[in-house]
């Protein structure tokens, strides 16, 4: 059952990402280059409410803190986001929208899709010397949140309890996500692909 509702999550997902236009690698150049918030928008938006619920859940006991998963700290984690963000800029898209963008029919995507999957098989090649480089040795103690969750197993680095940080932080994502301009300086706005 679990494997159905992840599907039928997946897919209700990827068809929201397609129609918000994310899909369209013209529409995140755009909101890359701050041409056209919209997409940008929709993003920060999805982050605040999902971060409100979800600290909030925990703090009303709704979201079993036990289920949080947090990733070492390391600076290969900062070069990886680097290269994520420049493959992003340079194809116009991340890997949740290429695959979506595959969905629809897109073959520049299938491409993408294809050095993403060069790009994981280099990498496992490599990893004996990326690792000898120190660039995955743990930072900042390991394991870290901003702020402490009760019943989470990990310590934070501000004295602010996580669940509060977690929910003034999805507030301030919503109240930037209804600030930003849908589009600086007057752009027209593209719409996005059908």
């Amino acid at each position: 059952m679990q494997i159905v509702l992840a599907l039928i999550i997946g897919a209700l997902f990827g068809f929201v990402l397609d129609r918000i236009g994310a899909t369209n690698p013209t529409v995140l150049i755009r909101m890359l280059s701050l041409r056209s918030l919209g997409l940008m928008k929709a993003i920060l938006l999805a982050i605040g409410v999902g971060s409100i619920l979800m600290f909030g859940g925990q703090m009303v006991g709704l979201v079993d803190v036990g289920h949080m998963s947090v990733k070492t700290a390391y600076v290969g984690v900062f070069v990886g986001g680097l290269l994520l963000g420049a493959g992003w800029a340079l194809s116009g898209f991340c890997p949740g929208t290429g695959v979506c963008a595959a969905a629809t029919g897109r073959k520049d995507a299938l491409f993408f899709i294809l050095g993403g999957l060069l790009g994981a098989a280099a990498y496992m090649i490599t990893y004996p010397s990326v690792k000898a480089t120190g660039m995955l040795d743990a930072i900042a103690g390991g394991k870290v949140t901003l702020g402490s969750v009760p019943g989470a197993k990990y310590d934070g680095l501000m004295a602010m309890p996580g669940d509060v940080l977690g929910i003034v932080l999805g507030l301030i994502f919503v109240a930037v996500a209804f600030a930003v301009p849908e589009a600086p300086g007057g752009d027209a706005v593209p719409a996005p692909a059908e």
